[in-house]
């Protein structure tokens, strides 16, 4: 199988129709559909996409530290947010959206420049017509639980 070279980006509604949330996922992983501008802003992409789960992976560098020279909380926290999104996305029938409602990170241990690769794993726990509820660990090399978190997802009907 031929991997086409990266690129970012949003996909136009004529490119997604018909897809559902996980068909989409797959396609950007496979490079048939642009990944996301904000992977390529934080430094991290999506790997791996299941019904209800979503694999996201980065590796921190000195671009994304704090004045206290850790690694931002905010690039795990869009890590998260963005795992979960995309574990709830991967449930959704074609024509859905979703947004976040609200995420909610834990840090467990510091993220430095050279902590090495990050994983964020997103699982859908409970998922209705309208509401998602999704829960993320993100873990570094050694599988040390470097933060955690929750999402709270809205969908959104096709439109009419």
């Amino acid at each position: 199988m031929t991997v086409s070279p990266r690129r970012y980006g949003v996909a136009t509604p004529d490119q997604i129709a018909g897809m559902g949330g996980r068909e989409v996922l797959e396609a950007m992983i496979a490079g048939r559909l642009p990944a996301a501008p904000i992977a390529r802003l934080m430094g991290f992409e999506l790997v791996e996409v299941g019904d209800g789960v979503a694999l996201f992976q980065g590796e921190p560098n000195a671009d994304l530290l704090n004045p206290l020279g850790t690694v931002h909380g905010g690039w795990a926290l869009t890590l998260i947010d963005s795992a979960g999104g995309c574990a709830a996305h991967s449930t959704l029938a074609p024509g859905f959206g979703y947004t976040t409602i609200e995420t909610k990170a834990n840090f467990a241990r510091p993220i430095a420049s050279d902590s090495g690769l990050i994983r964020a794993e997103g699982r859908v726990v409970t998922a209705g017509r309208r509401i998602i509820a999704t829960e993320i660990r993100m873990t570094d090399t050694r599988g040390r639980i470097v933060a955690h978190g929750t999402s709270t997802l809205m969908v959104f009907a096709p439109e009419t």
